[in-house]
């Protein structure tokens, strides 16, 4: 539901007085916030910006009243300049175009889409819906993520509390009684042994190897591939992933055909959004077909990325000629999948954590009663 609309003071581009210095001015300063702007204010912008144009609002005037109400922060900023911009003439998707790390390629595209088509007003409603469910699928699987994450930093914390403080001293007890360790025993104190005695290696390869992988992923277009490739054959999870990038292929694909956009500029387009690059090569490979006057089911089939109730869904609407209506339900029946699976598969997530941290402790326990088993048997004995 939109937020309550409430009008500001008049901004200079409607003709109020205005202590903010125009760029360019003496005494302006050309410093810009470089802050991101969450999903969830841009998507009560996106809202609310609907809500005025729906009702018949000037453009110009509905951002005025939005950037008069927003607190202080970079899309405040944004919307200064957007008023500033289209009033002096520039249609508001190019405006928005120069603020690419907020109004991405796909949101500029539709305002202009929109724009063009006389329907701004239904296209953010649109946008609006695409963000809200990508906040929301993005929130499930954080708080579903915080439970396992919490039980794995507490089992690690106390492992290694009990590998370097604790093993150590039972290591003193069994040298002292010179007896034979069992395996499990003698590998538990070579482990706690290598961890004391290069506690740098233990914990610093590791953090190594994550910061190699997090710069090879945006350097390397190769190694991304790969990862994603990789991902997307996980057990569970990939099925997962794949279904939520097809559901969020469907989704800005349909809607941005249903706005007017060019099928070959759509694919553009959602090939920009796509995070995955192996999905990515795919879309490039339709793109490539399409542009040659072919269909687009047939080589979406071919590509291995889309299963075959898509590749049959979108040939019933090359077919029919409604391509948008089926890629929005694709989207939607997707969409559905994706959140029973990521429900069903948390469910299971939580009790294998705990049966393996169950199964580590008791491994330690066993390990060092053992030996205590056959010390008690010597005292008895002497």
């Amino acid at each position: 539901m939109a937020k309550k609309i409430q009008r500001s003071a008049p901004h200079p581009a409607s003709g109020g007085a205005s202590t903010t210095a125009q760029p360019g001015a003496p005494g302006a300063t050309t410093k810009k916030r470089r802050g991101r702007v969450s999903t969830g204010v841009l998507t009560d912008f996106t809202i609310q910006l609907a809500t005025l144009t729906e009702a018949g609002i000037p453009i110009v005037k509905s951002l005025t009243i939005l950037e008069g109400q927003m607190r202080p922060g970079p899309l405040k900023d944004i919307l200064i300049e957007l008023v500033e911009d289209v009033s002096g003439g520039t249609p508001l998707s190019e405006a928005m175009g120069k603020h690419p790390r907020v109004f991405d390629r796909l949101y500029a595209s539709m305002v202009k889409a929109g724009e063009a088509g006389g329907v701004l007003d239904r296209v953010l409603n649109r946008l609006a819906s695409i963000l809200e469910k990508a906040a929301a699928i993005r929130s499930k699987v954080v708080g579903a993520l915080i439970y396992p994450a919490v039980i794995v930093f507490v089992a690690v914390c106390v492992v290694s509390a009990v590998i370097v403080f604790i093993i150590p001293k039972f290591q003193e007890i069994f040298q002292s009684f010179k007896i034979e360790l069992p395996g499990m025993t003698q590998i538990l104190l070579n482990v706690s042994r290598f961890t004391v005695d290069r506690w740098y290696v233990v914990f610093g390869v590791p953090i190594l190897l994550l910061i190699l992988h997090i710069v090879l992923l945006k350097r390397s277009y190769g190694y991304r591939y790969r990862i994603h490739g990789l991902m997307l054959k996980l057990p569970v999870l990939g099925t997962v992933l794949s279904k939520a990038h097809i559901s969020s292929f469907a989704s800005t694909f349909g809607t941005l055909i249903q706005a007017g956009v060019p099928h070959l500029d759509a694919l553009g387009i959602v090939r920009d959004a796509t995070r995955n690059e192996v999905l990515a090569k795919a879309i490039d490979d339709i793109r490539k077909t399409v542009r040659e006057g072919e269909g687009i089911a047939r080589p979406m089939g071919e590509s291995g990325a889309f299963d075959d109730l898509v590749t049959n869904m979108v040939d019933v609407g090359e077919a029919t000629g409604e391509l948008d209506k089926m890629l929005l339900k694709v989207a939607d029946a997707y969409e559905v999948q994706v959140d029973r699976r990521i429900n069903a598969m948390f469910k299971l997530v939580e009790p294998a954590l705990l049966i393996f941290v169950a199964v580590f402790v008791g491994f330690i326990v066993v390990a060092l009663f053992l030996p205590l088993l056959e010390i008690m048997n010597q005292v008895g004995n002497a």
